[in-house]
């Protein structure tokens, strides 16, 4: 019989949370809009670095 072991953190489960906010935050998007919504979660979490801009 298989032991289940307790998990602290599940990135399974983190994931799968994760794809649903961002499908629900954008289910009624258009393109652009969805283009828009992903280049604010980039400048979020990676800041001050630009598309082109830092590319030597």
């Amino acid at each position: 019989m298989k032991m289940k072991i307790k998990k602290d953190f599940d990135a399974v489960k983190f994931m799968r949370e994760k794809r649903d906010k961002i499908s629900k935050d954008i289910a009624d998007m258009d393109y652009k809009q969805i283009k828009e919504y992903f280049a604010r979660k980039k400048e979020r979490i990676l800041p001050g670095i630009h598309e082109k801009d830092d590319i030597k």
